[in-house]
């Protein structure tokens, strides 16, 4: 069993455990639930910012802790500041030290688009994303069917948000394509092994429809590989590790802006 069969086997306990002490209802009845999702296209596509998805992520399974010193308020704003389109926050807490308060925490105080990083197997979940403050939810094709895909992105449609569709392959990308999905992203790294190449990008760049937006993940490190894919035809690029690993996120990624 690797890495992420045992978050997948975690996740699915998590849910049910979820679902017993918070109801559908109580969900419906966050103080977010019924906000206006912002539309991640407009932010994403706007030449007043830099197309960056800024991750706010304290720790790995391939890495450990990567910064757990500092607080999701004072980075994400800092992220805003500094030019992303997006942030990302993760809410998983067993194996990224997530939280699902960092979600509500980030949203009170920003006014960009914010993607609920997490292994999405439920229609609970997405439900819970709405609650949170969420605007994009996360679709995994390495751990989800097509059916599966097809019911989770019309189910967050239903209620107004976003999707962004993660591949890593081109099996993945070809089987999984439906057009309730907003974004592809590809994930440069194997969630197998957890090694990394941008190189993934690159190969499945053109096998990505015009109409879906095309979101580029991890291993950018260099403001020229942003320019590289962008040339290439991505849109977004979602940098979180490079950031993160600083003492100071904001301060890392406005000097990272600075050279784009």
């Amino acid at each position: 069993m690797n890495i992420l069969d045992k978050i997948v086997a975690h996740k699915k306990t998590e849910v049910q455990t979820a679902k017993k002490h918070v109801s559908y209802t109580s969900l419906e009845e966050s103080e977010f639930f019924h906000r206006d999702v912002l539309p991640f296209r407009d932010f994403l596509l706007d030449e007043n910012r830099t197309g960056i998805i800024a991750e706010f992520k304290r720790k790995s399974p391939s890495k450990g802790i990567i910064n757990d010193q500092v607080s999701v308020k004072e980075v994400t704003t800092a992220y805003a500041s500094a030019g992303a389109s997006a942030l990302s926050v993760l809410t998983d807490r067993q194996f990224f030290m997530g939280r699902k308060t960092d979600l509500a925490q980030a949203r009170r105080v920003n006014s960009i688009p914010i993607l609920r990083k997490d292994f999405m197997i439920d229609e609970y979940q997405v439900i819970e994303a709405k609650s949170l403050g969420a605007d994009i939810i996360l679709l995994i094709a390495a751990i989800l069917t097509p059916a599966e895909i097809q019911q989770l992105a019309s189910f967050a449609k239903s209620l107004g948000l976003n999707v962004l569709l993660e591949v890593h392959n081109l099996e993945e990308l070809q089987r999984s394509i439906n057009f309730n999905l907003d974004a592809i992203g590809v994930n440069n790294r194997n969630l197998a092994d957890f090694t990394v190449s941008v190189e993934t990008s690159y190969q499945l760049a053109e096998h990505i429809p015009a109409e879906f937006l095309k979101i580029s993940e991890s291993a950018i490190s260099d403001p020229e590989t942003i320019k590289q894919l962008k040339k290439a035809g991505f849109n977004g690029f979602l940098i979180g590790e490079n950031f993160m690993r600083n003492a100071d996120p904001g301060a890392a990624m406005k000097r990272f802006v600075r050279d784009l």
